[in-house]
């Protein structure tokens, strides 16, 4: 989701309005910028300076002075002068500045953030109010100040032994500043009515319009760009989450400082600046709170994040007497591009960042994507509240149906708040035109639908994951599989494959079709029959959408599989608020495809029938989902994720041979952290009861080869599998695993070699019931525990890597070698 709001760029912020100011302010002494200095003028706009003292001022209307102020200097008021729009202003400090300078424990402005925070719940509106409504409009934009960007035409020259040879002419800067001159990168509006009650606030959008695109992009609008509430424990900035300044423990982790006293609507307000306490390279959240001198609410916010991208988000309010409240009026959120070492990838495109230089050491020339920037600003307006206020789904986040799409001109010149000016109707007229000439909704549809595995041929998808793999058994698997688009019937699909393998010289095929029951909640009934073949012990959710991979390494080296002929039929569907399930009613003829048998009652089976019903279900609680024209989509993943699937053999229906019942759960975790450092936790379980064959137990996801050497066995490391564990080496009817991981930074050691450091460590446990039912194939079961640590250095060169592991614990074997796992690793970015 974030990675699509990059795709249109990073910024320098540049309004669009009538009256634009902008410049620095600094301490006239040093030289150093003042941040977070006030900034006012008669007219009635507050505003502060960033972190390095920048300001950025637009007015609809003319400003006639700039009134500047800062704790401890004196203030200065500069005239405005027509036709100049840059001003560098300089504070003197006051003689007696050493005042100013208080000791921590004596810190006025903790005072006052004490009693913001004791106060926050009778001055937060969703918590005062019963229920309230209001509408929001809102623009968002991606452009660049034409005027920065370089006109030139330059010649692009490679290194080659021989010397520097000619490559090709770049003329991307020149295209970019002719075209911003004249119209924005892109541009969208949108108008929503929000309601709120019973703890839940949701977003209708009533109408849309997106520049380029007939339908809109459902991610764009879904998007979160900041938090509603600054009233949260955490505030949100860019799908990151941060300890709020005004948290119940908010002094442990930041520092406050007053700046001045403004007024807001006419009521005077401390200016709080604060600052995470913690000297890092990622400094997180910091900025100022506009804190009401009377009821201690928060009367404006300025939250920001200087790091790789320099994010800010502005909130502002308006005084409800009648409640003593300050309601939401306004925010703006805008992105600065950072300063970065690595360049960022996208869909092809490169961005660099001004850490970057060339080979020969000097700093490289600034491009187009240096200034491209992007903004977003929203305005309330028809504020209703403690009225009834009712409304349907409210587990859905963001509502948008067909009709919003459609919107005449005259609901536009209703909801607007100002009539765009010429730069944005020329952006409507000029991308729906480039949109049409390039195809670039059908551009857009090709992406996405590779992206997740599929090529788009007409009115079918083909499977790019069932041209070509490899396993021990099958050796060669050459196959060709779909299934049918929208192009071919919006409610109706049907989808198979067939393959072949050069080893065992037989061919495999399914085949289905599926009807949707219904739109809203992507509810599919359908059928398929299958000839296939599968990992014996392996465990796999149906409701799990497999991420499509150019290869799978950890199959290459199985050997054990069984042939299942099966027909099924199955309903998808989302009905469920924040979940998705699938049941299935299954019948299979199971045979399988190595030396194994299985005792029962005193008869031996070779093959069997198996008749089952299954329900499998993922939970996702903190995730936002959006109604959509064409369904439910999970618009902000969040974590915990949970997974739970149940499987019921049944009895004496259609010839099933067993009695017994499967039950496996799954959540995981995945923390971010400021600094670009990730955390990710995984546990998992399964626990099977009845007469159940090895075929449909547990291997707990084995990935080690049985050979001689540590050299012998390198193949390619899998996600989430024991490297050092040998194949068919445990079965259990019951196990737990746990696997943690730390993924750091990528490290420079040369120019193009910068690996991705990463601890892991694996546990698991299990048991096997009735292990006498088993005949044909030698195994050890888990009951003492297996534990396995490594280290994981990706994209050392080319997107490979080297990993190794070592078993160490109850089941570590007698050689060192034997317990050693080398492996290579490949990651793949496709710019996403």
């Amino acid at each position: 989701m974030k990675q699509l709001c990059v795709l249109f760029f990073f910024l320098t912020l540049s309004l669009q309005a009538q009256f634009h100011i902008s410049g620095t302010v600094r301490e006239s002494l040093t030289n150093k910028p003042l941040s977070y200095a006030s900034i006012s003028t008669p007219e009635g706009i507050n505003s502060v300076t960033d972190v390095d003292g920048r300001f950025d001022i637009a007015s609809k209307t003319a400003i006639s002075a700039l009134n500047f102020s800062y704790l401890g200097y004196y203030k200065n008021t500069v005239k405005l002068v027509k036709n100049i729009n840059h001003y560098a202003i300089f504070l003197f400090p006051k003689e007696d500045n050493a005042k100013y300078v208080l000791a921590p424990n004596v810190n006025p402005a903790l005072a006052i953030i004490n009693k913001a925070i004791a106060n926050k719940y009778k001055n937060n509106p969703q918590e005062k109010l019963k229920s309230f409504e209001f509408k929001s409009y809102n623009k968002l934009i991606v452009s660049a100040p034409a005027d920065s960007i370089s006109s030139s035409i330059d010649s692009v020259f490679v290194e080659r032994n021989s010397g520097r040879k000619f490559k090709k002419v770049d003329s991307s800067s020149y295209k970019i500043k002719e075209m911003v001159s004249k119209h924005h990168l892109f541009q969208t509006e949108k108008v929503s009515q929000f309601q709120y009650n019973n703890k839940a606030l949701k977003e209708s959008i009533l109408g849309t319009k997106m520049a380029g695109f007939k339908r809109p992009i459902y991610e764009v609008l879904a998007f979160n760009l900041q938090s509603f509430s600054i009233y949260d424990r955490n505030y949100e900035l860019f799908e990151t989450k941060y300890k709020s300044p005004i948290a119940d423990n908010a002094l442990i982790d930041y520092n406050y400082k007053i700046l001045d006293t403004v007024a807001i609507n006419g009521r005077k307000s401390f200016m709080i600046y604060f600052k995470n306490k913690k000297e890092s390279r990622a400094k997180g959240l910091e900025g100022v709170v506009y804190i009401d001198q009377q009821n201690y609410a928060i009367a404006k916010a300025v939250m920001h994040i200087k790091g790789v991208l320099d994010i800010s988000g502005t909130h502002e309010f308006d005084y409800l007497e009648a409640e003593n409240i300050w309601f939401p009026s306004s925010k703006t959120f805008k992105i600065v591009k950072g300063k970065n070492d690595d360049d960022i990838k996208i869909l092809g495109g490169t961005i660099q960042f001004d850490g970057d230089v060339e080979e020969n050491f000097k700093p490289r020339k600034r491009t187009a994507s240096d200034y491209t920037y992007l903004y977003s600003e929203s305005t309330n307006f028809d504020i209703k509240y403690n009225t009834p206020t009712q409304f349907d789904h409210e587990f859905i986040a963001v509502d948008l149906n067909e009709e919003a799409i459609h919107k005449p001109k005259s609901f536009w010149q209703q909801y607007r708040k100002d009539s765009l000016d010429i730069r944005s109707q020329k952006t409507y007229l000029a991308l729906d035109s480039i949109a049409i000439k390039r195809n670039i909704a059908s551009r857009l549809r090709f992406g996405r639908k590779v992206i997740n595995g599929y090529l788009p041929l007409g009115f079918f998808d083909m499977d790019l994951r069932k041209l070509f793999s490899y396993n021990n058994y099958e050796g060669f698997r050459l196959g060709f599989g779909g299934v049918t688009n929208e192009r071919f019937l919006r409610d109706f699909r049907i989808s198979g494959h067939v393959a072949y393998g050069t080893k065992d010289n037989d061919f495999k095929y399914n085949i289905g079709a599926a009807a949707q029951v219904d739109r809203t909640s992507n509810s599919w009934l359908g059928f398929a029959y299958t000839d296939d073949v599968k990992e014996i012990a392996s465990t796999s959710y149906a409701v799990e959408k497999k991420p499509f991979k150019l290869y799978d390494p950890r199959p290459i080296n199985i050997s054990t599989f069984y042939n299942y002929v099966s027909w099924k039929a199955y309903l998808e569907t989302k009905v469920i608020p924040k979940t998705e399930a699938v049941l299935t009613l299954d019948q299979s003829l199971i045979e399988p495809k190595f030396n194994y048998q299985y005792i029962l009652n005193g008869q031996n089976y070779s093959q069997y029938h198996m008749t089952t019903a299954m329900i499998s279900l993922q939970w996702s609680p903190f995730s936002d989902y959006m109604q959509t024209p064409d369904g439910r989509i999970e618009s902000e993943k969040r974590y915990p994720k949970f997974t739970f699937q149940f499987t019921k053999s049944l009895t004496d229906v259609l010839d099933n041979d067993f009695d017994f019942s499967k039950i496996e759960f799954k959540t995981e975790y995945e923390k971010k952290y400021l600094n670009g450092q990730k955390t990710n936790l995984l546990f998992e379980g399964g626990y099977a009861n009845g007469d159940i064959p090895l075929t449909h137990l547990y291997n707990t996801s084995p990935n080690n080869i049985t050979k001689e050497s540590v050299i012998q066995r390198i193949t390619f490391a899998s996600k989430n599998s024991f490297e050092t564990m040998y194949f068919n080496e445990f079965f259990s009817s019951e196990f737990v695993y746990f696997q943690f991981k730390h993924s750091f930074n990528r490290v420079k050691i040369l120019r193009k070699v910068k690996p991705a450091l990463v601890l892991v460590s694996r546990m698991g446990w299990g048991d096997l019931q009735k292990p006498e039912q088993h005949s044909g194939i030698n195994y050890k079961t888990l009951n003492d525990g297996y534990f396995e640590s490594g280290i994981e250095l990706n994209q050392i060169f080319n997107g490979l890597g080297l990993t190794a592991f070592y078993r160490y614990g109850p089941n570590q074997l007698p050689k060192f070698e034997d317990n050693l796992a080398i492996k290579l690793s490949f990651v793949l970015k496709l710019g996403l």
